[in-house]
């Protein structure tokens, strides 16, 4: 690769790693995985950076990446032979991670825990139209599926979160 590609990596890699780690935590619920998501979301990245640049939206071929990452990893074999269980073995300290406590700042435990439940279709699909902000056929774009599927999985999903939180929480919250 040439140096100023090199350089405009570099670049694009520190103005957007930040965002694609609380994206991908935002999938996959857990920092480290996320940040395990991120990173091989910019090798791969670096390997095709000459055809990426030119494009209009490498920020969006980053985030397809990561999604495809994740739904990558989920499929390994030693990730369905995990339990995952409400109770953790020991008191976690919420204070040992400053990341934990920013990025929770603004996103209720609640929703995070709810998200957590979500089939992850469903999950990637309201982490990029309501916390991405993408427009339903950006987000069909970068899931590879029609409108129509984004628009019945965000559905579905909006149910099952509702139906996690209490009955005061009013509609417009979700």
């Amino acid at each position: 690769m040439r140096a100023a590609d090199e350089d405009r990596f570099r670049e694009f890699a520190r103005d957007n790693a930040v965002p694609l780690r609380r994206y991908g935590y935002l999938l996959c619920g857990d920092w480290h995985l996320a940040e395990d998501l991120v990173q091989a979301t910019l090798h791969k990245l670096y390997g095709a950076w000459p055809r990426i640049r030119g494009t209009d939206r490498p920020v969006s071929y980053a985030r397809q990446t990561l999604t495809r990452c994740w739904l990558d990893e989920r499929r390994r074999p030693w990730r369905r032979s995990e339990r995952h269980t409400d109770a953790l073995p020991e008191v976690a300290d919420a204070a040992a991670d400053p990341a934990v406590l920013q990025q929770h700042a603004g996103l209720r435990a609640e929703l995070a825990t709810a998200l957590a439940t979500l089939a992850p279709r469903q999950r990637a699909v309201l982490v990029l139209r309501y916390f991405c902000e993408l427009p339903v056929a950006e987000t069909a774009r970068e899931l590879r599926c029609s409108e129509a599927t984004v628009r019945s999985q965000a559905t579905r999903a909006l149910r099952t979160l509702r139906g996690a939180f209490p009955d005061s929480l009013a509609e417009s919250e979700l």
